[in-house]
């Protein structure tokens, strides 16, 4: 959005092309991703990048696809040279529809699902190697971000002289820090997410399934325009459900003094905007209480943490010592504290990871977390499980939260 202000961008517009306010041009917004990828292209010493996940592919050629469960990166990809435009290879099912309404894609080919070894050798004979000996590079450097081993196999019998290399890492960096309009688009994922949370949030009462309440939730989601959940598996747990964490939705019955979890998202746009409250159904305990209020505190920490010349760690640090205060850093969820959040879900940088190969990354103005503290105690009744998550961009003077669902006073001491 050249010439608009900070404040102009900073919050969600309306979904809506429009003749009376400047707003994201998401076609504009395609071609500066291009070109920063094909920059990552330059620096990394390929020749050209394969990509196969759904968000690497959208992001380099703005497809938005049928997404079937487990198969979402054999479905589709791109072939982006390091000079030349990108070249769609897409589902059968996506081509005709494709070609009709993606002017701005001038080179399409049909692929199989990459996932049977035949056909996999199939494409890779008849259109992937031919393209990349057209190209040039046939004996180039190529980067892959996925796919299944029989399609490697597959290149280096048609193609002995490529070179495949880390194509996710290239995209991974070429993604890390948002232009104004990515975080713009999250904006409009967060207000969606917002909708998403709250319609959870009023169907929370005795006798309700958790279920029933993310019924409640998706039809938010799909009414306002969402693409998807950011949880394929919406988490509503509630009570004893989340000590541990139930991170899915079940038949459980909401009862009086429950502390129920929601945490749904959204995506919009191509972007998505991760966000999870909990909620007291009824009145809470004092034990419940004190729970919520160092999740509170420690997702406040950790938003004051995003500051850039920070780094992931000193978030997680920030998270782990308002929790140690409180005397429950033994019952902080063993997973990553938060993780960054755009076209992918989650992606790099994570914070508060702990397992082996863990980076720690300097934080820069432009990138975007989610940050997801979750404390669960055993024994308490009603549940002694709380997740506090907003998603937030890092900016000078502490992060930006970019969603702004309130939080549940009674809970706080």
């Amino acid at each position: 959005m050249p010439g608009a202000s900070h404040n102009q961008r900073a919050f969600a517009h309306g979904q809506f092309r429009t003749d009376y306010e400047h707003r994201p041009d998401g076609h504009e917004l395609r071609r500066r991703r291009v070109a920063r990828a094909r920059g990552h292209i330059q620096a990394a010493g390929l020749d050209a990048l394969l990509v196969w996940k759904d968000e690497n592919v959208r992001h380099l050629t703005g497809l938005r696809a049928q997404i079937i469960a487990g198969r979402s990166a054999l479905l589709n990809g791109c072939l982006l040279p390091r000079s030349g435009e990108p070249i769609l290879l897409a589902s059968g099912g996506e081509l005709d529809r494709a070609r009709l309404v993606m002017p701005w894609i001038e080179e399409i080919h049909a692929v199989p699902i990459m996932e049977a070894r035949g056909l996999v050798q199939g494409a890779v004979e008849e259109t992937i190697a031919p393209l990349l000996r057209r190209l040039g590079i046939d004996s180039g450097r190529v980067g892959i971000d996925e796919g299944a081993f029989c399609l490697f196999e597959a290149l280096g019998e048609a193609l002995p002289s490529l070179e495949l290399a880390d194509g996710d890492a290239v995209m991974q960096s070429a993604r890390l820090v948002k232009f104004p309009e990515e975080i713009a688009f999250i904006e409009e994922a967060s207000s969606i997410a917002e909708a998403v949370t709250e319609a959870a949030i009023d169907a929370v009462r005795p006798g309700v399934r958790e279920v029933d309440i993310v019924g409640e939730a998706m039809r938010a989601l799909y009414r306002l325009g969402g693409e998807l959940p950011h949880v394929v598996t919406p988490f509503v747990a509630s009570g004893e459900h989340m000590s541990p964490p139930n991170r899915f939705a079940s038949d459980k019955l909401v009862r009086e003094g429950d502390l129920v979890c929601i945490d749904i998202g959204a995506m919009w746009g191509g972007y998505f905007s991760d966000l999870a409250r909990t909620v007291i159904c009824g009145l809470p305990s004092r034990r419940q209480q004190e729970i919520y209020t160092a999740v509170h505190e420690s997702l406040a920490a950790a938003t004051a943490a995003l500051v850039p010349g920070r780094t992931n760690d000193d978030v997680a640090a920030a998270v782990r010592r308002v929790v140690a205060a409180h005397g429950l850093e033994e019952n902080l969820l063993g997973l990553f504290i938060g993780h960054g959040i755009g076209g992918g879900a989650n992606e790099p940088p994570y914070i508060g990871e702990d397992l082996a190969g863990a980076e720690t990354v300097e934080l820069r103005a432009g990138m975007v977390v989610a940050v997801e503290p979750l404390v669960w105690v055993p024994g308490v009744r009603g549940g002694g499980g709380v997740r506090l998550e907003d998603t937030i961009a890092v900016a000078a003077g502490g992060g930006r939260a970019l969603t702004r669902t309130a939080f549940d006073e009674r809970l706080l001491l």
